[in-house]
């Protein structure tokens, strides 16, 4: 199977959190938004595609889960969950996001946490391309993990739950709501 077809696959299961589904209408819409880019665009997951692209993302929890890496991203400035483009080895979206998390943190004992996406999130980004639909996992570091900064963050730095309002954005914070309700179900 292709990516293309699993990313499909994967986004048609797509429903939201369990138990939230008045509150998830709108990620069923956004789910729409991003069946429609890949049946009109067969290059919707690569960088290339002017239109827009699908992008992989996780969110880091530690083992204790009580607190998130973060990465500041080189370009943007931000504190940012770990994420970026597919690549043509990536099988699945959650592989990509998985190679993302990994790169970016150091950290190579990283657990995905069963479910699938826990978000969805679209955000313009600068030309020459318009738009990020990224498919936002969460994972868990092993035990004892220790992080490793790479060459596209700035920092990379572990916060307490209650810190992450303060130092990041709205997704992000979504992300790690969501994040804790998949832990706590």
């Amino acid at each position: 199977m292709s990516l293309h077809d699993e990313a499909v696959r994967t986004l048609k299961g797509y429903e939201g959190l369990p138990g939230h589904e008045g509150a998830d209408a709108a990620q069923r819409e956004l789910r729409g938004v991003y069946l429609d880019h890949l049946a009109a665009h067969p290059d919707g997951l690569w960088k290339a595609c002017g239109a827009g692209h699908l992008t992989a993302s996780a969110l880091v929890v530690d083992a204790e889960r009580g607190r998130v890496l973060l990465t500041l991203h080189k370009k943007l400035g931000m504190w940012l969950q770990m994420g970026g483009h597919c690549e043509p080895g990536d099988e699945t979206l959650e592989r990509a996001a998985l190679r993302e998390a990994r790169e970016e943190s150091g950290i190579a004992e990283l657990t995905p946490v069963p479910g699938g996406p826990v978000q969805l999130d679209r955000h313009p980004i600068p030309a020459p391309c318009h738009w990020h639909l990224d498919v936002q996992y969460a994972v868990v570091a092993g035990p004892g993990a220790v992080e490793s900064i790479s060459e596209e963050s700035l920092d990379l730095r572990w916060f307490g739950y209650d810190e992450v309002a303060a130092v990041a954005d709205g997704s992000v914070v979504r992300l790690l709501e969501r994040t804790r309700r998949v832990l706590d179900a």
